[in-house]
């Protein structure tokens, strides 16, 4: 099969395009024929050796997918043959990746793909959606009535972040850096855009909320020093991290325990299967209403994904504002 690996970590010029042993499912896994995948920034903290895994090597690249099953391996029972799947959770920890023809894929991180919606749209919302859950359901316990504020708008996370909080009933407010990211931002259902290039953040979010502050914050980017942010919480409000390995904040001890603030983290790949599956079923339902729409910024061939992670990297570690969304794979292509 033909597949996107490593054989050490490295730039993005250490990604192979090659051949690869099909893979045979094991005990309670299926085989997908991967059509769609999408590039997250943690694939290419694997591939740079950022976050220290154990690859084994040919290491495939590649969280997300969406894909038809075309074998089941013994005791798989949740799938048949010919159904059409999604999932994200690959690449990682021991397991092989999707920028492949074929993954295999235990049944507990595979999904059922909701009719009329796309390969291409699945693998776009996979990680992202389920974070966004996660940070927004399992750790925030987001209420209805409550006022989120997510960093970021229209970024991958961002955009289901502005989404998701919005089925749950809350009120949003999104920063962006474009006029054109605001309108992107209104359309996905952001009740206050601000543009953190031309308006100061502060004074609008307590415009925003009337100087109440926000229920839960959620931090798309590393965090560098925390006094902006308790300032603009509501009492009992819920401060939730996602992203810096190495950030090393500042916290104002004193307002952030005053305020009877929360500092949560997580990482979604540690998330229980049970708990991801929950996220993935919300995810679904809104996928088939409607409510909850992929943000695809770029699409490539499997043959060019080195210049995806180039433009991933671009992105996340030197901020060059040159994508909004998620990168989607295509795949053979």
């Amino acid at each position: 099969m033909k597949a996107a690996y490593i054989e050490a970590t490295g730039t993005p010029d250490a990604i192979q395009i090659g051949e690869l042993p099909t893979p045979e499912p094991k005990a309670g896994e299926v085989r997908v024929r991967v059509s769609s995948a999408s590039v997250n920034p943690i694939d290419t903290y694997i591939r740079a050796g950022i976050a220290k895994m154990e690859l084994p090597f040919p290491f495939i690249l590649g969280a997300d997918f969406g894909g038809t099953v075309e074998a089941l391996g013994a005791g798989a029972t949740a799938f048949k043959v010919g159904d059409r799947v999604w999932g994200s959770n690959q690449g990682m920890l021991g397991r092989q990746g999707t920028f492949a023809e074929y993954a295999c894929v235990n049944e507990a991180y595979s999904y059922p793909i909701p009719a009329g919606v796309s390969d291409e749209a699945v693998s776009a919302v996979a990680l992202v959606g389920i974070t966004a859950h996660l940070g927004l359901v399992l750790r925030a316990r987001l209420q209805k009535g409550e006022t989120v504020f997510v960093n970021g708008g229209t970024g991958g996370v961002g955009a289901m972040v502005v989404q998701i909080a919005k089925a749950l009933g809350a009120k949003v407010i999104a920063t962006v850096g474009t006029p054109a990211k605001g309108e992107l931002a209104v359309s996905l259902g952001a009740d206050h855009v601000i543009n953190y290039k031309t308006e100061n953040v502060a004074e609008a979010v307590k415009a925003a909320t009337g100087g109440r502050g926000v229920d839960v914050w959620y931090e798309t980017t590393p965090p560098t020093d925390f006094d902006a942010t308790v300032d603009l919480m509501a009492a009992n409000g819920r401060i939730v991290v996602m992203a810096g390995r190495a950030a090393r904040p500042v916290l104002p001890n004193g307002p952030f325990y005053v305020k009877g603030l929360s500092l949560l983290g997580f990482a979604m790949f540690n998330a229980p299967l049970a708990v991801q599956r929950e996220a993935a079923m919300d995810i679904n339902r809104w996928l088939a209403e409607g409510s909850l729409k992929p943000v695809i910024g770029e699409v490539f061939p499997l043959a060019e994904t080195a210049a995806a992670h180039r433009l991933q990297e671009a992105n996340t570690l030197g901020k060059a504002g040159t994508l909004t969304g998620k990168i989607v794979l295509k795949i053979p292509g």
